[in-house]
């Protein structure tokens, strides 16, 4: 198994079908649910990044994958993909292969 993890509060990984359509439906969803700009609580301790945190738990911070025979194991049309919601930041991603 190999854990994908970012590793920052206003990123997230998952895995979805490698589809530029989907891709951007899947922003512009995220962007509906919590859209950038509204007077979120966390603006009050100066930062201006609330939605970005409610975009993280929509998306999740990691995945874990399975691996065979040395390869990730996805689906035909899948891919692990990063999402960054709040790009002020230095961020990094982990990935940590469990097992052989």
């Amino acid at each position: 198994m190999v854990l994908v993890s970012a590793m920052h509060i206003t990123a997230g990984v998952y895995v979805n079908d490698a589809e530029p359509g989907i891709i951007q439906d899947i922003d512009e969803w995220a962007d509906r649910v919590a859209p950038q700009g509204p007077d979120y609580r966390h603006h009050r301790t100066g930062e201006t990044n609330g939605d970005a945190h409610l975009k993280s738990l929509l998306i999740h911070h990691q995945v874990v994958v399975p691996i065979t025979k040395g390869e990730l194991d996805l689906g035909p049309w899948q891919q692990i993909y990063y999402a960054e919601f709040d790009g002020q930041r230095r961020k990094r991603v982990v990935i940590k292969v469990i097992g052989e």
